[in-house]
């Protein structure tokens, strides 16, 4: 078994829900001779320094994440998307632990092909994923404000993508607006909706949250 990392033994501590999930599938992960780290504030398994998966809780359900999980065959049929826009991942949900215990040996299996890909240097290839269509409200704004339509097309696609994905989530026409509204002076710097715009980031260009650290005695 690897090497138990003392900050996932901490996660696993405080963890409010799914703590017996997770620790079940950490167990059986580590079985199959990943590196234990913890990653974006949640256990992740490398081999030989390159992501293979993590375990991560949601309200709904914990999950078992391949980051390279769309090359997997999955011959149980048990891996989803995160999200219909996702590429890359695939993930396994779980709701109780007796749904991990059922897929112990399908789970194993899944990991050490995971490991497999790593060893091979496979990549996930990046499809064409159609562009989603600017809501309604965004396309008002554009009409009554060039400057900000121009600053926006001059983003990259990603950047471009995220905040469209952002505003149409809005079930509300007035939720949508409020949205754009909100970000017009980070769109308008041509910053992406995650980008960091105090300059204070460790992970920069990415937001780290230092700024909820400004004007703070």
């Amino acid at each position: 078994m690897s090497f138990k990392n003392p900050q996932v033994d901490d996660f696993l501590d405080k963890a409010k829900k799914w703590q017996a999930e997770m620790t079940l599938l950490r167990e059986l992960v580590l079985e199959c001779d990943l590196t234990e780290e913890f990653k974006w504030r949640q256990p992740c398994y490398t081999f030989n320094g390159k992501n293979v998966l993590f375990v991560s809780a949601f309200k709904d359900s914990c999950v078992l994440a391949f980051f390279k999980g769309a090359l997997l065959a999955d011959p149980s049929t048990i891996l989803t998307r995160a999200g219909e826009n996702t590429q890359g991942m695939r993930m396994i949900r779980f709701t109780n632990c007796e749904q991990v215990k059922a897929l112990r040996t399908e789970i194993k299996q899944y990991i050490f092909e995971a490991i497999e890909i790593e060893k091979a240097g496979l990549k996930v290839s990046k499809t064409d994923v159609a562009s989603p269509a600017y809501p309604a409200e965004l396309v008002e704004v554009f009409d009554k404000n060039t400057e900000l339509q121009g600053a926006f097309e001059k983003l990259t696609p990603g950047r471009q993508r995220a905040y469209i994905l952002h505003f149409s989530s809005a079930k509300q026409a007035e939720t949508r607006l409020s949205r754009i509204e909100k970000l017009i002076p980070r769109i308008l710097n041509g910053k992406g909706i995650d980008d960091c715009i105090c300059g204070l980031s460790k992970r920069m260009p990415s937001c780290d949250g230092s700024h909820k650290f400004l004007n703070k005695e």
